[in-house]
């Protein structure tokens, strides 16, 4: 392992320290003792082999389950101590997946909003919120199309105006481009660097493709478990 690039020097958006997190009473482990630091404003790849604990280690971030053992601290909460899990993901995490989640019977712009409930916003601002996140994501004009209507990088690309809807510093996405061609895959890494550069945010992506991880700025390598390698992407070669 690289001690360069191991311990960030700008503040940390995520340091988590001896997670560990395990299914079936115990038989299943899914992450054994892992620790992880990123620095804010930062764009970094997890990878590695199905079954490594890659997405289960990003669920946790997302305090979509909790760890059995370990700390994870993020934006300077402990996950632990959260008041309340959905006010944290609602306000402080944006979630991408690889199936985008939207709801077919809605257009794009109630997709996007939809995020938004249970704010503070006016219908109106929501509307007009959601409009320019989709204009900044390149689907200015898609805004009354609804999913079926819309190719699947589009799709992906609605799921991604959804979660910065509230403006989260963090960006959290599992396999984002695991269900696109290459043209629509590059749109999307193309975005996240934009988007990061644009509004600060720092981007935690999971992903099982070596060619996608390379666009970040740095690759945390998993295996059984355990963080076993971390490197560069090419931006940063």
């Amino acid at each position: 392992m690289s001690d360069d690039h191991s311990t960030p020097t700008c503040p940390l958006m995520i340091d988590a320290s001896g997670v560990r997190k395990s299914f079936d009473h115990g038989k299943v482990v899914a992450l054994d003792g892992v620790d992880l630091q990123v620095a804010a404003g930062d764009f970094v790849a997890i990878t590695g082999p199905s079954g490594c604990g890659k997405s289960t280690l990003l669920h946790l971030l997302a305090a979509l389950d909790r760890a059995d053992a370990g700390r994870i601290v993020v934006d300077g909460r402990d996950l632990d101590e959260l008041h309340s899990r959905d006010e944290y993901r609602r306000n402080e995490v944006g979630l991408v997946f690889q199936l985008h989640n939207l709801l077919a019977h809605l257009d794009a712009r109630r997709n996007v909003e939809i995020a938004m409930v249970g704010t503070h916003r006016r219908r109106a601002d929501m509307q007009r919120h959601a409009d320019e996140l989709l204009h900044d994501v390149g689907l200015a004009g898609r805004e009354r199309r609804h999913p079926t209507e819309l190719s699947g990088g589009e799709r992906q690309r609605i799921a991604i105006a959804r979660a910065l809807a509230n403006e989260p510093p963090l960006l959290l996405a599992d396999e984002p481009t695991g269900s696109l061609d290459t043209e629509a895959v590059d749109r999307v890494l193309g975005l996240f660097h934009r988007i990061r550069a644009e509004r600060r945010l720092t981007i935690v992506m999971v992903t099982h493709d070596q060619g996608v991880a390379d666009h970040s700025d740095r690759i945390v390598h998993m295996r059984d478990g355990k963080v076993v390698d971390q490197g560069l992407g090419v931006a940063q070669r």
